[in-house]
């Protein structure tokens, strides 16, 4: 169980104010003086908003040690690689760029690379890394974030190459430096590790067992953010549905974001992601009455056969499924659900294929991620009989964006005419006329506007819509 006891704050209790570690601060404070210009770390994110997260805390650390961020690795004297093991494509784009890296660091030996994150969590893929990417000076998992600053430590001043792994751990290390990636939103756990064993993901093995902060810590830090002109924050948790049920004296999420819609300064408030097993009425109702709570849940439904949802170990069926929706549109007739699909796991049959066209048209999502079930070594998933043919995979995918794609395009068109708040979050990538922001449905609006609004929330009038965006103009009054 997570308890108080087991919180450590890590300005107090790690290497971040060791003796060695000072030293290594010194050294780089030297370099500095000496060179004009400081070390340079760049990290490679891969995977999930908590991969961008821990990204945020591992550059925190880097900058208290004396390490400015570079955008381009070529000039970096650290790259770190913050790896995802969920998808196989994730685990071939690392495997790829540290084949890259590799003919920097030949270039440049002092570079130290080092790899962290999910993939190293497996022990076969990081002996593939020892063996096959022998350059790589340091590997750290999801468990061991706050030991990087004394990895690079034992890399720079002791000439060893470092490895740091721990499979499970009870501990929450609170009040990590981090260097956040915006300053108008921000994305803040409230859970980490999982207790849900799907049995397609690898999730419980590479980061744990599921582990509450306690309220206090994630209110001290929203209200840090809020003093900051932070304006947004996202939850974070693999289930934040099922959050504070292993703290000593249980908080529910609904409580919590009770708590935090009362923070002065934060304008609205996200989360990811809901397990519809432990979706509860009065998160329902937490999500209609806290006026900061966005009119948004993405509730992931992975399939509509309740045979599959069965053998997913999801514990939950299509009409309870179902039935969540119908309260959720009771309560908040806005609102918007956007979930997660599979398609082509293990044993799916055609009639199971249907029974998921069913729950996309009886839903009517707003957006949905969709994937084609892919077989992760050391799941439950993996070793079942009756593994789907790609060709059948594939036609299945093309039919589900065939129902789907139509659904979310009207939901957009729905929009056509009416005046939604948008926080502006940057230029847009297709066009450097436009800006880009997200109602509180979490649709995507492109606009025309000065560079100066991003952080800023903007009216904008839906004038057209797509499949995937929404343009409009900005309006003075709503």
């Amino acid at each position: 169980m997570s308890n108080k006891k087991d919180i450590i704050n890590i300005n107090k209790d790690t290497n971040l104010t060791s003796e060695k570690v000072i030293k290594l601060k010194n050294n780089n404070e030297q370099y500095f003086i000496l060179n004009g210009k400081r070390k340079t770390y760049h990290i490679l994110t891969y995977g999930c908003q908590m991969n961008e997260h821990d990204s945020e805390k591992i550059a925190g650390m880097l900058s208290s040690i004396g390490y400015d961020e570079t955008s381009d690795e070529h000039n970096a004297d650290l790259v770190i690689f913050n790896t995802c093991l969920i998808r196989e494509n994730a685990e071939l784009k690392v495997f790829g760029k540290l084949g890259e890296v590799k003919g920097l660091k030949r270039n440049k030996p002092d570079m130290i690379v080092a790899v962290c994150g999910c993939m190293m969590q497996k022990e076969e893929i990081r002996d593939k890394v020892l063996k096959s990417f022998s350059f790589v000076d340091i590997i750290f998992g999801t468990n061991t974030i706050h030991e990087l600053p004394n990895l690079i430590y034992n890399v720079e001043v002791n000439k060893k190459k470092s490895v740091d792994i721990i499979d499970n751990s009870d501990l929450i290390f609170e009040d990590m430096p981090k260097s956040r990636k915006f300053n108008y939103k921000a994305l803040v756990n409230i859970t980490y590790g999982c207790n849900n064993f799907c049995t397609y993901c690898v999730v419980p093995y590479v980061r744990g067992r599921e582990k509450s902060r306690e309220p206090i810590e994630i209110i001290n830090e929203v209200n840090a953010l809020a003093q900051e002109g932070c304006k947004e924050i996202t939850l974070l948790g693999q289930n934040v549905n099922s959050y504070g049920n292993n703290l000593e004296n249980k908080f529910t999420f609904a409580k919590l974001l009770y708590e935090l819609n009362k923070i002065t300064g934060i304008e609205r408030i996200r989360f990811m992601t809901s397990h519809p097993k432990d979706l509860t009425d009065d998160l329902v109702m937490a999500i209609k009455d806290c006026d900061k709570v966005c009119n948004h849940v993405h509730l992931p439904i992975q399939a509509g056969s309740n045979d599959v949802l069965k053998r997913m170990n999801r514990k939950y069926t299509k009409e309870h499924y179902l039935e969540l929706v119908k309260k959720l549109k009771s309560a908040v007739p806005d609102i918007a659900i956007t979930t997660d699909i599979i398609v082509g796991f293990p044993g799916e049959t055609e009639e199971d294929f249907q029974e998921t066209l069913d729950v996309v048209k009886k839903a009517e999502y707003d957006s949905a991620f969709t994937f084609l079930y892919s077989m992760r070594e050391g799941t439950k998933a993996a070793l079942m009989e009756d593994q789907i043919p790609d060709d059948i995979k594939h036609n299945r995918f093309d039919r589900l964006l065939e129902v789907l794609y139509p659904i979310v395009l009207a939901k957009n068109e729905g929009c056509i005419g009416k005046v939604y708040p948008v926080l502006v979050e940057s230029i847009s990538k297709t066009s450097d006329n436009f800006l880009t922001g997200r109602t509180e449905h979490f649709r995507l609006v492109h606009f025309k506007g000065s560079e100066d609004l991003i952080g800023q929330m903007v009216n904008i009038k839906i004038t057209s819509a797509k499949t995937f965006h929404m343009e409009g103009d900005i309006v003075k009054d709503k």
